[in-house]
């Protein structure tokens, strides 16, 4: 569940297979006057709307039942709920929920022609927040695909290009090795900062988190790949020492490319 805001009404709404439902419920909030969903659903221009979509939407929607209710839409004593009406045609539109976000919901298109009883205003700027949102949504999806994609890339050349000269990081002595590490998060440690959590920790006491807190960019991407073969080398029942010179090994070679690969240094500044 998320909200976004109309006109001051804040209104709640979810993603179910990839179709957007807006809380009515919410909307009806912005009514001036008593009006109900049930209301709307007496009136022989909604039925005929509702009728329309779901024959395009949904190939299981109950014409039969369908037709008996738009029949009695206008009488006096018609009346139908949300539930009832679900129910009857096998309707996928609307849904009628129970629970701490209990409510009646509809689908966008369906919404929005709801905004239109509420005010016309109101239709007009529930179309354009919905829209804006649903642009930020998809700008952050850009984003993220983006940055694997970047990330990809680095890997790809991690394992390809040839290794530099300088040594990033230092190669760990004999008696550093030595120490058996109860957590597998200081082998890592070891492995590519040359220390332990609390060892950096000592060192550092007016500096709050932890070690990897204040790792840059090329560090991160080092680190999230020994991870992984690090759990690839306990499968293989590799001991603790042994593992430790392999991803300190791997860690210089990476360190070497990473810190020099210009999409890193691209995402260290956005990350800034």
């Amino acid at each position: 569940m998320e909200k976004f805001n109309v006109l001051g009404t804040e209104i709640t709404y979810y993603k179910k297979n990839d179709q957007d439902y807006i809380s009515l419920t919410d909307m009806l909030k912005a009514k001036d006057g008593d009006f109900f969903i049930s209301d709307w659903l007496r009136n022989r221009n909604t039925v005929e709307f509702l009728g329309i979509w779901e024959r395009v939407y949904n190939p299981d929607f109950n014409y039969g039942e369908f037709a008996i209710i738009k029949s009695q839409v206008g009488l006096n004593n018609y009346k139908i709920s949300v539930k009832e009406w679900v129910e009857k045609t096998n309707a996928i539109g609307l849904k009628a929920t129970a629970g701490r976000y209990g409510g009646t919901y509809a689908h966008k298109d369906i919404a929005f022609e709801f905004g239109m009883w509420i005010s016309a205003e109101f239709k007009i700027y529930l179309i354009k927040e919905f829209q804006r949102l649903k642009e930020d949504e998809n700008n952050r999806l850009k984003l993220g695909w983006n940055l694997q994609r970047t990330l990809a890339k680095i890997n790809y050349r991690i394992h390809t290009d040839a290794i530099k000269e300088k040594l990033i990081p230092e190669e760990l002595t004999k008696a550093q090795t030595n120490i058996v590490y109860a957590s597998e998060a200081d082998v890592l440690n070891m492995a590519l900062f040359g220390m332990t959590a609390q060892k950096w920790r000592d060192n550092n006491p007016e500096k709050k988190g932890n070690i990897r807190d204040y790792a840059d960019i090329s560090q991160l991407v080092c680190l999230s790949n020994l991870e992984n073969l690090n759990a690839l080398f306990i499968s293989e029942s590799l001991q603790q020492e042994e593992r430790l010179l392999k991803l300190n090994r791997i860690a210089i070679q990476q360190m070497k490319l990473l810190t020099d690969d210009r999409r890193v240094k691209k995402l260290g500044a956005k990350k800034k």
